[in-house]
Order: structure tokens, then sequence, then C-alpha cells
């Protein structure tokens, strides 16, 4: 056995999923060199837009307080706006995750007697309350906000005819788009469908606000949403564009007049972007989007080895080992409890921080069943680190992503094929 070999050994992997694992590595050789390609293209971007912000050391320096004349804060917000193509931007550590940048967004732009159409069918599980499609307290539903849907085709494209139908209503004030699956099993949507999407929605009603979810989609292609006629686009800086650094943090980015309005409703009235201290956190901001780009190629690539991996052994996979990729997702789907827990306490078990712990399902805030969640992080629940999670209930599907290294990416997904292999779970 070699070093290598070694060291993979003390992990407790044994040399028949090591030598698997060898052998799907064989064919990907072209897919990693494209990936990296994509990686070097944005990073350029990604330093291009710092130094036309001119960004200086100065802007590396917090505030306290009121955060007024925070030159560091203002400077990352041209930076965001410069790389994504859009003419303002709102990137603050008071937004503390995903789920409140979206909610921000979708508050601070919609008033009572407006309807929220998602042209993507069912949103991620954590904005049903948001919504108040499952009644909750603040929800949109009791400020007076509809909901419809306009569900994907069985082909996973958007359904023209049932969008043209749903644009009829003229309360439609704002249409919203995730890009990611979320906890479904469809594909996730190219930034070039969702142009086309966006294309028909304003040609038909232009005073309509488009905003994606763009949550794991940074840096895997070339172009973003904004690119293709997004009025907002919202995501996360515990996912992709904090590159594994950013602590805590979202960001939204559009339109001067959507980006001012989620600034008002972040902060107050009369306020805005004025005020909101960047404390010391500027650092991890400024440099985790500078790695961003390549922090993501590394996700990616355990993404497509892990999707090779388990469509060997039979199991659906989605995307599948040859399609593009447009977010950092992998869904692979076991039909049964046992194979999701397995998985996700592989992934556990190879991370860094708390490698120790036995991931088991439990109730989760936001969700309608009980869920298992795997990330030994450096960031508490950061989903570009090494992750995996997904609901205990039918298909039994479990949704990997992240890692801040190729390497790390590798390692963690033998080690869920190593559990499955002790467990009976996959013969190799």
């Amino acid at each position: 056995m070699t070093g290598t070999g070694q060291i993979y050994a003390s992990f407790g992997i044994s040399e028949r999923v090591l030598a698997f694992g060898e052998e799907i590595l064989k064919g990907l050789e072209e897919r990693f060199k494209a990936i990296d390609e994509t990686a070097e293209y944005n990073q350029l971007r990604v330093i291009k837009a710092m130094q036309d912000a001119h960004i200086g050391e100065a802007n590396l320096k917090g505030t306290t307080g009121y955060g007024y004349d925070d030159i560091g804060r203002d400077g990352l917000e041209k930076v965001y706006a410069s790389y994504f193509h859009t003419e303002d931007a709102l990137v603050r550590p008071q937004i503390t995750c995903g789920t409140h940048a979206l909610a921000l967004a979708l508050m601070s732009n919609l008033r009572p007697g407006d309807r929220l159409l998602s042209a993507a069918g069912k949103p991620y599980d954590t904005l049903e309350e948001v919504i108040g499609i499952r009644p909750s307290r603040g929800s949109l539903a009791e400020y007076g906000i509809t909901y419809g849907q306009v569900d994907l085709t069985p082909q996973d494209g958007f359904d023209y005819p049932a969008l043209e139908e749903a644009l009829k209503d003229p309360s439609v004030r704002l249409v919203t788009i995730q890009r990611s699956k979320g906890y479904q099993t469809r594909r996730t949507l190219s930034v070039t469908a969702i142009g086309q999407a966006i294309s028909f929605i304003k040609e038909r009603r232009p005073d309509v606000i488009c905003m994606v979810d763009n949550c794991y989609g940074e840096f895997v292609e070339r172009i973003e949403p904004s690119d293709v006629g997004a009025d907002m686009i919202v995501g996360s800086l515990i996912k992709n564009p904090g590159g594994g650094l950013a602590p805590i943090g979202g960001y939204i980015c559009g339109t001067r007049e959507c980006v001012e309005n989620a600034a008002v409703r972040l902060t107050s009235p009369g306020l805005g972007k004025e005020v909101g201290a960047s404390l010391d956190l500027l650092p991890s901001f400024y440099q985790g989007f500078f790695l961003a780009p390549v922090v993501t190629a590394a996700a990616l690539k355990g993404a497509v080895f892990a999707a090779c991996c388990y469509e060997k052994l039979g199991f659906a996979v989605l995307p599948d080992g040859t399609e593009s990729r447009h977010d950092i997702i992998q869904s692979v789907t076991f039909g049964s409890p046992e194979g999701v827990i397995a998985f996700c306490q592989g992934i556990q078990a190879a991370s860094p921080v708390d490698s120790y712990v036995d991931a088991v399902p439990a109730p989760m805030p936001g969700y309608d069943s009980d869920v298992i969640m795997a990330a030994g992080a450096f960031v508490s629940g950061s989903s570009i680190e090494l992750s995996a999670d997904g609901p205990i209930k039918p298909p039994y599907s479990v949704y990997f992503q992240g890692g801040l290294t190729w390497p790390h990416a590798r390692l963690g997904i033998l080690m869920s094929l190593q559990k499955m292999l002790d467990r009976g779970l996959i013969d190799l």
C-alpha cells in the first residue's frame, strides 16, 4: 500500500473502497479540467471587481456602533455589484442566513394586496413559513400578500402556458425563481433557462420584479442570473460567495430601488444603507469572496465524483455523472432511511471538526419532518464546507454539497462509501 493508501487506511477506508474511487476518477480528468477553467475565469473577474472598486488596506478595517462612513462595507458592496453586474448591492452580517436574505428581499419589495408568484414550483422548505404556506407569525400572508405557484414541467422546464395564465393576475408584483432544487428531486435550473423565463415574463409584464434565489449557484457558471435580466439575486455568505471564511451574512444584488427597499427594511426608514457596523468581519468577507471561485470548483469536483460513484452502484442521482452542473448540490436517492443516515454519518466522520459525533435525525425549525444534517464545519451550518443533509421521508434522498478543498470532498465521499459497505447497503 502506498503512502496515500496508508493515510486513507488510517481513516478506516478499505482497499476495496479506495480502488473503487480510483477507478471512477480515471474518467473525470476532462470534467475536472473544465471546472478549473471556469474557476480561473471567475477568479479573474473577482480580482477585476476588487481592483475596479479600488479596494485598499483601509477597506479591511471595520466599524462599530452605527457604522457611519464604513468604507470597507461600502467597498464590499461595490465589489458585489461589479461582479454580479447590478446597480447596487446589500452585503451585511446583519443578514443572518439565506432564508433571512430571501425573506428580506420579499418583505421589502411586496406590499399588502400584492401577489407573489413562484415560477419554479414549491419553494425551499424554510420559505413556506415566510410566505405563509404553513401558517407562521409574521408571514407574508399575515400582511395580506397572496401567493401562487406554477410547477415545472415533468422535464423540469418552465411551464410557459401556465406561467402566462398566472401573469394575467394584475396583483402579481414579484416572480421568484429558485435556481437550486432544495429538498426536491428536480434538476437545478441553468442560468440560460432562467434568462429565457425572465424574458418571457418581462415581455408580458415589464412591471413585475423578477427575483432569483441564487443559493448554491454562484460561480458555478460564467454568468449569473443578474446577467440575464433578474432584478434581484439573493444568497447566503456561508454558501458559495463566502468562500468558507465568512462566518455569517447574506447578500441582495439588484436594481437600486430593490436594494434600497431591502436596506430600509433591514435597518429603518430614513437610515437604509447608511448604518450597520461591519465590526471585524471585513477581512473574512473580502478574502472569502476572493477565494470563492476556487472553493466552489472544489465542491463541484466532489459533487461530480459523488454522482459517478453512486450512479455506478445503481442509485438514482441528480444530476447524473455526465450532466452539466448549475449548482454544487448532488442528490442521491437511497429509498430507505438507513442509506441516508449511513451516508451522512460518513460525511460527518470525514470532518475536521466534530468527526467523533454521530449525525442523527432530529426535528429542525422550518421543516415538516425530521432532518439529518452532517457538517463538521469551522462555521456552524456552512454548506460550502463538506456537508450533507436530508429529510427523513420518502423517497429518502440525501443532498450532498460543499468541500473547501477537493481532497476533503474526496475523503468525505470515500467515507460515505465505507459506511454503506460496512452496513451491507452496497457491494463493491
